[in-house]
């Protein structure tokens, strides 16, 4: 416990009770529009890419707010923001009602991550970072473990009291982050208006460019993340008949496993060039995405998945790393905004080609096609990281 700072801990207890909540809900959020929708597939993808493309614009627009303001006001009000998109699902009733409540979710979805990330890095040393981010990721796990087979057992009981009950979990971290949490953001401490200043950042491409290199090629990614929330439980009907409970099973084993393995791997891993564990673990996704596709057994399945978690576990605090050591400190907020559009953007256009090409071919062209693209991104990534990091 004494190994990392109160805020530290803080951040973890409450990223996994907001996380149980959130995958009691995402992964049937899809199915449960589905069934709304009387079947429609591209509807259901609409809504849920309402979400973060409207939170990508958010980002873009309001990087340095939590650079100029200070990381506990954005994340708290980004927290208040998630929780009333919670209470509006459970009033919503028609196509609209679900559009417009994605939307203030992905509002503070988008304000709340930059915000969250920034602060571990103003709070814990270079050489400990990709640990910590590790942890992060650990206690989002929490979630993924036990969430789905909530969520699968609460959306056939009551659909609103999963919305409640998230709704309420979203406020209780919220008055945690008020209380407990201290302000980091080190441009609060400077009084000299022109080095305050420095946290509006003019966007250029020359500035920035190995900024912008990282968020393109973390698309590809960021779009099997995508499928995996979206399309792969509708490919699943295909090939099992519990699909559901298929589905929900897959995600507490990988959530299972992150909290088994996220740490040690971390630690092990820490002193390893980033652009090795970076490619290595795209590597690995591509086998994953083909899995995906092909998988017609139980076992082959949760091999794949397997291969995802330890990929994923490879990738996430290696490249946060990378990226807080690409930030100057004064636009740490910044810098995470916008290479958290590229998640967005993923979730956002995920959703609506992949449903396109589900639709217009079948899941394997899909997971394919997207086995490709994350080969191709995986290696440009590998040569940016080199450069960055050399």
């Amino acid at each position: 416990m004494g190994r990392y700072d109160a805020g530290i801990w803080i951040r973890v207890l409450g990223t996994a009770l907001s996380t149980i909540t959130g995958f009691m809900i995402r992964p049937f959020l899809v199915l449960y529009l589905f069934d709304k929708m009387e079947g429609s597939v591209m509807l259901p993808m609409l809504v849920v890419a309402l979400q973060p493309l409207c939170g990508m614009i958010v980002s873009w627009t309001g990087g340095g707010l939590s650079d100029r303001y200070g990381r506990k006001p954005i994340m708290f009000a980004a927290l208040l923001l998630q929780m009333c998109s919670m209470l509006g699902y459970v009033f919503s009733d028609e196509l609209w009602h679900y559009a417009l409540f994605s939307i203030v979710n992905g509002i503070g979805s988008a304000l709340y991550m930059p915000a969250a990330n920034a602060q571990i890095t103003d709070m814990v040393p270079e050489e400990r970072r990709a640990e910590v981010f590790a942890l992060m990721h650990t206690a989002f796990n929490v979630g993924a473990a036990v969430g789905p087979a909530i969520g699968l057992f609460m959306f056939k009981w009551n659909a609103s009291a999963v919305f409640l009950i998230s709704a309420g979990m979203f406020v209780f971290y919220a008055l945690l982050v008020a209380i407990k949490l201290k302000e980091t953001a080190p441009m609060l401490g400077n009084k000299d208006r022109k080095q305050r200043a420095k946290a509006q950042v003019k966007f250029k491409w020359a500035l920035h460019k190995p900024l912008l290199q990282l968020t393109l090629l973390g698309l590809p990614i960021g779009m099997l993340y995508a499928q995996v929330e979206t399309t792969l439980p509708i490919h699943l009907q295909t090939s099992f008949e519990h699909y559901k409970s298929v589905f929900a099973a897959l995600l507490s084993f990988n959530g299972i496993m992150v909290i088994l393995l996220q740490i040690w791997i971390a630690r092990r891993t820490e002193a390893i060039a980033s652009r090795i564990v970076i490619g290595a673990s795209n590597a690995l996704l591509v086998i994953v995405a083909l899995g995906y596709g092909y998988s017609e057994v139980v076992l082959m399945l949760f091999l794949s998945e397997f291969v995802f978690t330890i990929g994923e576990m490879l990738y996430g605090p290696h490249y946060q790393k990378t990226l807080s050591i690409l930030a100057p400190p004064e636009q740490r907020g910044f810098y995470f905004s916008v290479n958290g559009a590229s998640v967005l953007m993923a979730k956002g256009i995920g959703p609506l080609l992949g449903g396109w090409l589900l639709t217009a071919t079948n899941g394997e062209t899909l997971f394919t096609a997207l086995a490709i693209v994350i080969g191709v991104s995986g290696y440009m990534q590998y040569r940016v990281v080199r450069k960055i990091t050399a």
